[in-house]
């Protein structure tokens, strides 16, 4: 073992000449506990590239994968939700929604987009679940309508990306009111003959999923991606039993027929082109 004898005693390095591994340089999946570079994690669209777990994502990263390089024009990004209940909880609902904004940089849990993919027109609104766990409220569903609007003037496709906990207890009746909204709205994109692709990722639940989230001419989810009203932990406490296993992941949705279809996020693109050329004709 003499190899392994420190030949020099006293070696030490000074604190500023340490160095620590900066933060954000690598990322560990949740799933597979696999370790990637977070550039190569990256450069697959934030899908595990060992076990295909697709990483939660905002709007900001879903308009960089699907519009032609990144190039699209922001729709009514201004609106700002009001407090017309005053509602308090744990504090005013007033300040929760400035320090959201402060800390997220975004207005509401929704934004929309006009650009294009793969040369073909396209109107997108996504949601962000970093914006109180991307709830719906009045401003949600005003930029829905809005941006179906937009779509019934020009012609242009719709998707809308679902990721929300649900409608906002913060407003109440106002939240849930925007279901029969964006459902009325929606409607007349069904008579004006023009598409709607709904894409539900991870988590879609409450009024959502109850209102524009499964009203697509095309419903279609990320793999894995919880969809459902209710919670499975409160379904089984309301229901008494287990649940079958997989309950309301996207696989179990699509076998019981409320999905279309389930396509992974690096051929969501393609996917979209595809269906845009194909409705185009």
């Amino acid at each position: 073992m003499s190899w392994f004898q420190r030949l020099k005693d006293g070696i030490t390095t000074s604190t500023t000449d340490k160095r620590e591994t900066p933060e954000g340089l690598w990322y560990k999946c949740p799933s597979c506990k696999k370790i990637h570079t977070a550039q190569d994690h990256k450069s697959h669209q934030y899908v595990c590239s060992h076990c295909g777990y697709h990483q939660r994502i905002d709007s900001a990263e879903y308009f960089e994968i699907i519009f032609d390089d990144n190039q699209f024009t922001e729709l009514h990004e201004n609106l700002i939700s009001g407090d017309p209940l005053e509602f308090t909880d744990t504090k005013k609902y007033t300040d929760r929604l400035t320090d959201t904004i402060k800390k997220s940089g975004l207005k509401d849990a929704l934004r929309s987009a006009y650009g294009k993919v793969n040369g073909e027109d396209l109107v997108v609104c996504c949601m962000d679940f970093g914006f109180i766990g991307g709830s719906m409220g009045s401003v949600v569903g005003e930029k829905i309508a809005r941006s179906i609007d937009f779509c019934l003037k020009t012609k242009t496709p719709l998707l809308i990306i679902s990721k929300s906990g649900g409608a906002r207890m913060m407003e109440a009746a106002f939240s849930l009111m925007q279901m029969a909204k964006t459902s009325a709205k929606l409607s007349l994109m069904d008579k004006a003959g023009i598409p709607y692709i709904s894409l539900c990722t991870d988590p879609t639940t409450g009024g959502v999923t109850a209102s524009y989230a499964m009203l697509g001419d095309l419903n279609i989810s990320e793999p894995g991606a919880l969809i459902g009203f209710a919670g499975p932990r409160v379904v089984k406490e309301t229901i008494g039993k287990d649940l079958p296993k997989g309950f309301q992941t996207a696989e179990f949705v699509l076998e019981h027929g409320f999905l279309d279809k389930i396509v992974k996020r690096t051929e969501l693109k393609n996917f979209l082109g595809t269906l845009l050329k194909m409705f185009k004709n």
